[in-house]
């Protein structure tokens, strides 16, 4: 692997002591060419230490209140940044720690005693889904002005998976074999137009319950308060900035967790 890769799979692993078992297990971590850093399970030194990791691992020995309390601070930061967690404990702890942190935050966990080898393929697997974008939440971008596809997608192609359609019946079509997590929907579309492809969406089973949010050039308030009508999930105009639209959609995805 690579001192470029090395840079970008970085993992903090955060344990109450670096004891001789927790070093075993950062060194097999390190010996696959990740970049592996321990944090005591503490909130200042998780706070001064947090960077683009995006991949945790929680080593719990002995489930105190203060493990509790970082438990609470690493769920609402890793919420917010997207991160997920591996997390190692006792068979009797997990359902308390459960109790403490999202579902949709742990990619897999492991009861101790454990193989040490498997533990390092989760990482690794990790890494690789990480890599291929397979991790990333996907948009369909629908709209029949080529260039407007092609601005917005150079937008969203770091943070996200993003397929795009010239029409709502491509759209449609497309989506007949693939899935996805979010469609931005141009509202105003020759032919069959955004509320038309809206209207059969949600008229199929199979794609009834995919959040929709249209895209409007039209910023006056009837043109808005008829966007709005139609109950999408929100909507935005087509003048907003890239950071404006990205902090927007991560808002989304926080808020909408499956």
């Amino acid at each position: 692997m690579s001192e470029d890769q090395m840079t970008e799979n970085k993992m903090l692993f955060v344990a109450e002591k670096e004891t001789f078992l927790a070093r075993a297990i950062m060194k097999k971590v390190r010996d696959d060419g990740i970049r592996c850093l321990y944090i005591p399970c503490s909130v200042d030194e998780i706070n001064k230490n947090w960077d683009d990791n995006s991949l945790i691992t929680f080593f719990v020995e002995d489930l105190s209140n203060n493990i509790k309390e970082t438990l609470h601070y690493l769920s609402d930061r890793m919420e917010e940044a997207g991160n997920q967690m591996i997390l190692i404990c006792e068979k009797s702890d997990a359902g308390h720690i459960y109790d403490h942190i999202s579902d949709s935050l742990i990619y897999e966990t492991f009861v101790r005693p454990f193989d040490n080898e498997n533990y390092v393929k989760s990482v690794r697997d990790f890494y690789q889904k990480l890599d291929a974008g397979e991790l990333k939440k996907s948009i369909l971008v629908v709209d029949d002005d080529p260039n407007y596809l092609a601005v917005v997608r150079e937008w969203l192609k770091g943070t996200y998976r993003v397929s795009m359609a010239n029409s709502g019946l491509q759209a449609i079509k497309w989506l007949g074999k693939n899935k996805v997590d979010l469609i931005l929907l141009d509202h105003e579309m020759p032919v069959t137009s955004g509320p038309q492809v809206l209207e059969m969406l949600r008229s199929d089973s199979e794609t009834k319950d995919i959040p929709v949010m249209f895209l409007t050039g039209k910023s006056d308030k009837e043109s808005v308060m008829a966007v709005v009508a139609l109950r999408p999930e929100g909507y935005f105009l087509k003048t907003i900035e890239k950071d404006e639209l990205l902090k927007q959609l991560k808002d989304f995805f926080v808020l909408h967790k499956s």
